[in-house]
């Protein structure tokens, strides 16, 4: 068989563990580039690019086709495939992505994807390859094999439309082949009325989720809240869901985030529903470039979790959505991970609501009416932010209120504002930093005029800071990246929250029009009417001035008085250390507030420093030497050092030096 020709690839003297623990490797790595390709704009992407991704996940089972992430990897091609030749209106892909749906079926039958892949052929038959002859009899095949499957509605709906198409006007004729199917409002043909969703992407720790839905243009959504069990619902409208996404679901089982389900809830709208634990607040708001809706939600930790997590370091988890890595695979990297793809979500014929999973049927769904219970968040379709936040339940027994009540108050030192904030009113501590590398991969950000790049600088400047914490002051590190890897700017903040950071500081190079511009400058996340501050910002986030002024809108949690104020004590601290080093002539650009996307939704004090001009020749040519890198990594480190001189101290004192914090 095909599987066993494939397995002697991989080399004779290899153990079966030891090809699993590699194809647990090519996995992750299939993972951050499947990753990396989401965070480009859709147009952008090249059959190149995706070929590269799809033979990341190829790598995976061709070296273990035996490994548990195996199917999974069958799975993923197939998804790049239909994606790519759907962004080609390449026929010919779209082809290969069914040819590979049934390799899995046949080489992998008892893989919990192969009644998806049957009704995803059909799906790809009927909306990419408009052959409705195929797709009727795929899911007529479908329904005879598994008429009990939660599929099953949605292949007779199927066959319906089908039906009903035949007496119906033909619809506008496709673009040429080879070039990208092009959407307009107007055009009447079906397959270009509403903007695909094309994929699902979550973030999970015990008591915060983070979930990207990827769109292909903005669309209104509403959203809302159903109770007793919590789950968060999102309206898509004017929207369908791109083949692959049809009729799936995805189990989550990770942290408070228990499932993700979508639907088409109706024609031209989908709905997207969070199964969690209870819910405190959540929030939501559009990135453009490529579009997609971010959502955060904050939920409570049990005690019992909390507990675990005191024994069990968060790394030691999967850093992907879902269970944690089994003892034989690869372990998650330490130090940089990708929004879990959910390629995979649920998807019902009729306007159903899904209920709380029963241990008899965990994937059963069922009909209710939401207008009794659901708690909107929006009081009509809108594609702007959304908060919500929800009433703290009352503690359900005695114990609970005295331990609520019992809660201590140390005194601490106010800021250089003289404020009393919430982080030093209780002695809170660091712990945990997370340095980001500003840009990477495709992504270069500014270049000076003898071509060095920002991405390059930063990174170096990166690493050597985080060794300094690490070494100096004991801190746990952890990196958005740690070498030339692009990371959406949605992810980076979801890694600092994931992580359970305590600090998060991102490190980028400036840029003028200006060659003699020079000068440092340290921002942390507000909002502002700075014309400046917006220019630094649309440059840093890559999005226009308007997408950054409708962020003035943002999330109310991100204004909270502790964060913003103990953000802009943080950025005093390493600009004042920044500015020293620069040397002199340096202008002390000062301390500033902008609304840049990569600090959006930190769950701790946050700042972003721009360390230098890398557009002044002059500066470029220092920044280009080792010695001078290194200067600014100290600098970095000794504005943190003070920072957390005029806290309580740290969680982790035990690794310090004798004589504190040099």
């Amino acid at each position: 068989m095909l599987l066993v020709a494939l397995a002697l690839l991989s080399p004779a003297a290899a153990t079966t563990t030891a090809r699993k623990r590699q194809a647990a490797s090519h996995f992750e790595t299939a993972e951050q580039l499947r990753e990396a390709l989401n965070g480009r704009p859709a147009g952008e992407r090249t059959r190149r690019e995706y070929q590269r991704v799809i033979d990341a996940y190829r790598r995976v089972y061709y070296t273990s086709p035996v490994s548990k992430k195996a199917d999974a990897s069958v799975v993923a091609v197939a998804e790049l495939l239909a994606e790519m030749g759907r962004a080609l209106n390449n026929p010919k892909i779209s082809q290969e992505a069914i040819a590979q749906y049934e390799f899995l079926r046949r080489e992998y039958p008892g893989s919990r994807h192969r009644v998806e892949a049957l009704f995803t052929i059909g799906q790809i038959y009927r909306e990419d390859l408009e052959d409705n002859e195929h797709a009727k009899a795929t899911f007529e095949d479908f329904l005879k094999r598994y008429p009990r499957s939660q599929q099953a509605d949605d292949a007779r709906d199927a066959l319906s439309e089908i039906e009903a198409e035949k007496n119906a006007p033909k619809p506008a004729p496709r673009d040429k082949p080879g070039e990208p199917r092009q959407i307009s409002d107007n055009d009447s043909g079906k397959s270009a009325k509403f903007a695909r969703v094309t994929g699902i992407r979550q973030w999970s720790t015990p008591d915060y989720t983070r979930v990207a839905i990827d769109l292909e243009k903005q669309v209104k959504y509403q959203a809302g809240r159903v109770p007793d069990p919590d789950r968060i619902f999102f309206d898509l409208y004017d929207t369908r869901l791109a083949p692959e996404l049809v009729g799936k679901s995805f189990d989550v089982k990770d942290g408070f985030l228990h499932r993700i389900r979508v639907a088409q809830f109706k024609r031209g709208m989908t709905r997207v529903v969070l199964e969690l634990d209870e819910v405190v607040e959540y929030s939501a708001f559009f990135l453009p470039n490529p579009d997609r809706l971010i959502i955060d939600i904050h939920g409570k930790r049990a005690a019992a979790t909390t507990a675990r997590l005191d024994r069990d370091p968060p790394l030691a988890k999967s850093a992907k959505g879902g269970a944690p890595a089994a003892s034989s695979d690869a372990p998650a990297p330490k130090t940089r991970a990708a929004l879990k793809p959910v390629a995979n979500v649920p998807s019902s014929g009729s306007a159903v609501w899904p209920a709380a999973a029963t241990s008899k049927d965990s994937g059963s769904m069922e009909s209710a009416t939401l207008n009794e219970t659901e708690i909107k968040a929006t009081s009509k379709p809108t594609t702007s932010p959304t908060y919500q936040a929800v009433a703290p339940r009352a503690p359900r027994d005695k114990k609970a209120r005295s331990k609520q009540a019992s809660l201590a108050i140390h005194e601490a030192k106010p800021t250089a504002n003289g404020e009393q904030t919430l982080i030093r009113t209780l002695g809170l501590k660091i712990g945990k930093i997370v340095v980001d590398a500003g840009h990477g991969g495709h992504d270069a950000g500014t270049i000076g005029p003898d071509g060095y790049t920002e991405k390059e600088l930063v990174l170096d400047v990166a690493l050597r800071f985080g060794k300094l914490l690490e070494n100096r002051m004991g801190a746990e590190v952890v990196y958005t990246r740690d070498d030339d890897t692009f990371v959406p700017l949605e992810t980076r903040t979801a890694i600092a929250n994931k992580e359970q950071a305590d600090l998060f500081i991102s490190i980028h190079a400036n840029s003028s029009r200006d060659p003699v511009a020079r000068g440092v400058e340290t921002y942390y996340l507000n909002f502002t009417s700075s014309q400046d501050a917006l220019e630094v910002a649309a440059r840093e986030n890559a999005v226009s001035e308007k997408s950054i002024h409708e962020l003035q809108d943002l999330v109310k949690k991100i204004a909270l008085k502790e964060k913003i104020e103990e953000s802009r004590e943080f950025a005093a601290d390493v600009q004042q250390s920044l500015w020293g080093t620069a040397g002199k002539g340096t202008r002390n650009r000062g301390v500033k507030k902008a609304p840049f996307i990569v600090l959006i939704g930190a769950n701790m004090p946050s700042i972003l420093a721009e360390i230098s001009f890398l557009s002044n020749p002059r500066d470029e040519r220092k920044l280009e030497t080792p010695e001078y890198r290194q200067q600014i990594a100290e600098s970095l480190y000794r504005g943190v050092a003070k920072y957390v001189s005029g806290l309580s101290g740290l969680k982790l004192a035990s690794k310090m030096p004798k004589d504190g914090p040099q």
